[in-house]
Formats: structure tokens, sequence, C-alpha cells
């Protein structure tokens, strides 16, 4: 099981990266308060493809200054 952090935890230790977060605990509809991080890296590919295929993931940058989230797709299965 992966471990929960804070959304300052997320950006702390994936700086300037894409993340996927799964289990996400919301402030509000568009801040997260903690969440599992599922995948980070430096492209938005890869949380768009998880997606695509039905992950219920949201990708979001954590430097939300420069860019804006994708968003989530959630499946209706």
């Amino acid at each position: 099981m992966k471990k929960r952090l804070s959304w300052d935890e997320i950006k702390k230790n994936f700086p300037n990266k894409w993340v996927g977060l799964s289990e996400v605990d919301w402030k509000d509809e568009s801040n997260v308060r903690s969440a599992v991080v599922t995948y980070a890296g430096d492209s938005d590919v890869e949380p768009l493809k998880r997606q695509l295929a039905g992950e219920d993931i949201y990708a979001i940058y954590t430097t939300p200054d420069n860019l804006c989230p994708l968003g989530m797709l959630v499946s209706s299965k």
C-alpha cells in the first residue's frame, strides 16, 4: 500500500512534476488536501493513458502557477 501524502508533501517530494493521484481527499472542488501518488514524472502522457484506460487518477502539475491540471476522467464501469 502506498503512503498518503499531504499536498504540501507531494509538492516538496515531486517539485515541478506531473503526478497521478489516487484516493484524493479534496479540501474543496479544486484543491487537494492529501492523496496517494501513483505516478510522478516530467510528462502528462502516462497519467492521461491511465485515465483513458479507466484508472481513477487525477493528473496535476505540482507547480500550478505554471500549468493547468488535466483533470480527471472517471470510468462509468
